[in-house]
């Protein structure tokens, strides 16, 4: 009996501790968005985010609230001699927030800092062969989501992504997907939908679509979708990510069923900004 007690007082102590944060942030955050938007981020806007004038209205107030909180709450670090200033600042979150528009959000919650190198850097990983080999693998990134609290960037590829918004192919909406892909704990292609219902209809398309890209791959075949999105679920999440932010009137004539699914989870509908 004492035991039951126990669990019971603790747990009820967890949820008003888990109640009290949320409050405290909320409270927080909207302290942050009744501040007037920087004159000089709105200038980094102008300068470096072409596709914030295609948004409708509404979105575009959206998308600077989320900036704000996005800013005060993410820790940015600047790699390999690069000075972090409000140009990257404003640059990054303008895109990794265009994820977030129209849909309840905690901001990426395990995400605690931003690693921005001035180009391309390269990662290192121990790799074991089928005899127990084991060598060391060493790739050329321009990007890369950690499930455990790290987007790694390239300063150059951000820039570059975010200059031309119509081309699919864009290094901070690729790495955020992976982020809202690895909420629930797996990086799998399956994010947190709205309804458990939704999940069927997900994994039915997304499934038949991600085969048609690993063929299409295979025999070099045109697709409207990298290749590199064969992959992996995953991978495939995030690049048709990007397409459905940068391409989207090509993904729905050309994949109709995928980018209904895709525009219920972002609720979104970019066909009409461009």
């Amino acid at each position: 009996m004492l035991a039951i007690i126990l669990i019971i007082l603790f747990s009820g102590s967890a949820i008003f501790w888990i109640a009290s944060r949320n409050w405290r942030a909320s409270l927080r955050r909207n302290k942050l968005t009744q501040q007037p938007f920087p004159n000089a981020w709105r200038m980094i806007l102008k300068k470096r985010i072409p596709f914030f004038r295609s948004l409708p209205a509404d979105l575009q107030l959206q998308l600077k609230k989320h900036i704000q909180v996005f800013i005060a709450e993410k820790q940015f670090v600047g790699c390999d001699g690069l000075e972090i200033d409000d140009e990257i600042r404003v640059t990054v979150a303008a895109q990794a927030c265009l994820l977030l528009l129209n849909r309840k959000t905690d901001y990426y919650p395990h995400l605690k800092e931003i690693l921005v190198y001035p180009s391309v850097f390269i990662v290192s990983n121990e790799q074991r062969d089928s005899n127990g080999l084991v060598s060391e693998r060493r790739r050329v990134l321009s990007g890369e989501s950690w499930q455990h609290g790290k987007v790694i960037l390239s300063w150059q590829t951000t820039k570059e992504g975010a200059a031309i918004p119509d081309d699919g192919s864009n290094v901070v909406i690729h790495e955020f997907a992976h982020q809202l892909d690895q909420e629930d704990g797996n990086a799998n292609g399956a994010p947190i939908l709205g309804h458990s219902k939704d999940y069927a209809s997900w994994s039915s398309v997304m499934m038949q679509e991600y085969q048609q890209l690993v063929e299409a791959s295979q025999h070099q075949q045109y697709s409207l979708f990298s290749y590199y999105g064969a992959t992996n679920p995953a991978e495939f999440f995030a690049v048709i990510s990007e397409v459905f932010f940068e391409q989207p009137h090509e993904f729905i004539a050309q994949h109709p069923a995928l980018y209904h699914e895709v525009s219920s989870f972002y609720q979104l509908d970019p066909v009409n900004w461009h």
